[in-house]
């Protein structure tokens, strides 16, 4: 018999992770440690864990971990190689020279080159990057964070290659004896289930997402226009342009994602689409009749702007990547598609080791996949494929960029010691939040463990049971909480994809749709997440202003879950019922 202390007590978790988070603003650093000690108490008092289970589950918290960071590092090894090149430079001033309207350059850099840096590298690296580029271009510090997040969201839920769903949905799922046995029952592999997701969330993406370039504009034009005469109408001017780029965009995302795999949308995305709305604009066509700027400069008011000066280098220092990266005078003068080879390359051995089978069945032999089994004795166990992981074809994409850009071995060393620098905060923080929610999944897996199940089976029962038939309109809610506490799409699916998935199925909705809201609803849950906006913030010299832009973004933020929300009912109860 469940009773509220069952339930309160299983909660435990997440809540004292959200207070330290949320509340106190305490770093993932030093709150998840804190909430895996809670989860091992809950364990071993409440949940009857032995002390060998605990530590097992958390041993597949690591490996998981491990995951993700070999695909984290790898995606910030190229990025930090092109930065050192002067290609990120190069690509930047490709879009950047196209316009001086301050709207074509939210669209242009706050949207597609936030994207496209979402889709290859993830975890906070958009608007780390973005907000700088824009500023040194003489956006307010403010405005610069505001578009920079706005601008990536759609792309969030591929990031780093597809690690949000890749490893966020489906390595837990395959985890856990609940959902892999249901999942196996329904007709399809956990791979499968994963993919089916990852197609239903560029689904509501394409559906809600497509008018977020207009939506970047609206929010910088009305907030830092004329502070005397706030008005869309200068947004209005540019919609077309912002529609036809919001389209270009979501229409390969969205095919790619149903028809290749879930590395894939964002980069495609972001690369199709921006090459059709560069060429659309070098031909004449979308420009508006009258450039558009801010305010003059005695106008602003205080909090746009910070210890930086628009126009200037971030203070990063000389040989910092995000220096150079604002300088838009610097770099090698080289041909936009040099710049680009790199990510060229890792699209097609992307594709080629996942589409040719002789070459995909070999990088996945056993030879090739680190697998531990029976945890300290146990039955749980693990593997990690590190050559079919992205991370891999990351690094050698990486490598191939030396030759091509002539790189000297200062600079190959600068990339490769900045990315292992940028890697050890995501690992403290990924290593004890993945093993905390092992830890709550594994609960019920044990012998002599409750009749309740587990702690989140216990939770997504009783959530299932208060929202009862208007689930699905909250399922992207559920999603955005855990990226708001945890800052990472990834993690959001990890704590929460299970959850979702017994909801839906104590509920009889489609276990791929609300999945899918959730992958979403991850995604969307980075608008207010405290650490993406201390990164962004810090790197235009604006610390102390993550109240604000909170307060901003949650205008997207809540424009996108009422519209993902009304889809999922739509999508539950009326169109798609039926599917798995």
């Amino acid at each position: 018999m469940t009773t509220g202390i069952d339930v309160a007590v299983a909660a435990i978790p997440l809540l004292l992770a959200g207070i330290l988070l949320v509340g106190f603003l305490w770093p993932a650093t030093r709150a998840m440690p804190v909430a895996w000690v809670a989860a091992l108490a809950v364990g071993y008092f409440a949940w009857n864990m032995p002390a060998n289970w605990l530590f097992a589950a958390s041993g597949v918290g690591v490996l998981t971990a491990i995951e993700i960071l070999w695909i984290v590092f790898g995606a910030l090894v190229l990025l930090y190689t092109l930065m050192e090149a002067g290609a990120f430079d190069r690509i930047n001033r490709g879009f950047a020279t196209v316009s001086d309207d301050r709207r074509v350059q939210i669209v242009l850099i706050a949207f597609f080159m936030a994207t496209f840096i979402e889709g290859a590298a993830g975890f906070g690296t958009p608007a780390a990057v973005v907000a700088p580029l824009l500023l040194g271009l003489g956006f307010p510090a403010l405005a610069a964070v505001v578009a920079g997040i706005i601008g990536h969201i759609i792309a969030v839920t591929y990031g780093a290659v597809g690690t949000p769903i890749v490893v966020g949905i489906q390595s837990p799922m395959e985890s856990v004896e609940f959902t892999r046995t249901a999942i196996e029952e329904g007709g399809m592999t956990v791979r499968e289930f994963s993919v089916e997701v990852a197609a239903w969330a560029a689904t509501y993406h394409a559906l809600v997402g497509f008018v977020m370039p207009l939506f970047a504009v609206g929010m910088v034009v009305y907030f830092f226009g004329d502070p005397d005469d706030r008005s869309l109408a200068p947004a209005w001017e540019v919609a077309p342009l912002c529609l036809v780029s919001g389209i270009a965009f979501a229409v390969p995302y969205w095919i790619s994602a149903w028809f290749l795999t879930a590395e894939f949308p964002s980069l495609i995305g972001s690369m199709v689409g921006g090459a059709i709305v560069l060429s659309i604009l070098r031909a004449g066509y979308l420009l508006p009749d009258d450039e558009w700027e801010f305010p003059e400069r005695e106008r602003w008011a205080d909090h746009w702007v910070g210890s930086i000066e628009p126009g200037q280098s971030n203070g990063g220092g000389a040989d910092s990547p995000e220096a150079e990266a604002a300088d838009l005078s610097g770099g090698e003068d080289m041909s936009l598609l040099k710049a680009w080879s790199p990510y060229v390359l890792l699209v097609v051995l992307l594709v080629v080791t996942r589409a040719v089978d002789p070459i995909s069945n070999f990088i996945n032999r056993d030879s090739f996949v680190v697998t531990v089994d029976q945890i300290f004795g146990t039955s749980l166990g693990g593997a990690v494929a590190w050559m079919n992981v992205p991370g891999f074809w990351l690094l050698v994409s990486a490598v191939l960029a030396i030759p091509i850009f002539g790189m000297s071995g200062q600079e190959v060393g600068d990339a490769w010691k900045e990315a292992a620098r940028k890697i050890v905060s995501p690992f403290i923080a990924l290593v004890f939040v993945i093993a905390m929610v092992q830890v709550m999944l594994q609960s019920g897996a044990h012998p002599g463990a409750p009749e309740v199940g587990s702690m989140i089976v216990l939770l997504a029962q009783t959530t299932a049971d208060i929202l009862g038939p208007a689930y699905p309109a909250f399922a992207s809610l559920i999603g955005a909480l855990g990226a708001a506490m945890a800052g990472s799409n990834t993690v959001s699916n990890i704590t929460f994809g299970a959850f979702q998935f017994e909801a839906a199925t104590q509920l009889g909705l489609p276990r791929t749709i609300i999945v899918g809201a959730q992958a979403v609803g991850g995604a969307i849950g980075n608008l207010v997440a405290i650490h993406n906006l201390v990164a962004a913030l810090a790197t235009v010299g604006l610390l102390g202003q993550e109240g604000r832009v909170m307060r901003l973004n949650m205008i997207p933020l809540l424009y996108y879950a009422t519209g993902v929300g009304l889809l999922c009912l739509l999508f539950s109860y009326v169109l798609f019922p039926n599917v798995f």
